[in-house]
């Protein structure tokens, strides 16, 4: 499987959602999971976004259905960057 980062920005509609119904993140988590993606890890951030999840999913379309649902919600904005691990990467510029 391929890794991803996805760092998420809430919209003000969004922000009222996580006050008002904070297990909200855990059924949105599970509906990206049923997308076909699998959540590593997830953190509240500090600074400019507000979630940082760590994905893994079999190919980037996947990826991009799940960033275009969730934006289409209007709740929230990503930004996803494909991520490979320090081994995949040594390896390929060693190629």
């Amino acid at each position: 499987m391929k890794n991803y980062i996805m760092l998420t920005t809430l919209t003000e509609e969004g922000s009222r959602t996580v006050k008002n119904q904070p297990e909200r993140i855990l059924q949105v988590n599970k509906a990206v999971e049923s997308w076909g993606a699998k959540i590593v890890g997830q953190y509240a951030l500090f600074g400019p976004y507000d979630f940082l999840t760590l994905l893994q999913a079999d190919d980037d379309m996947t990826i991009l259905k799940i960033a275009a649902e969730l934006g289409s919600r209007g709740t929230l904005k990503t930004m996803t960057l494909p991520a490979v691990t320090i081994d995949e990467f040594v390896k390929g510029i060693s190629e």
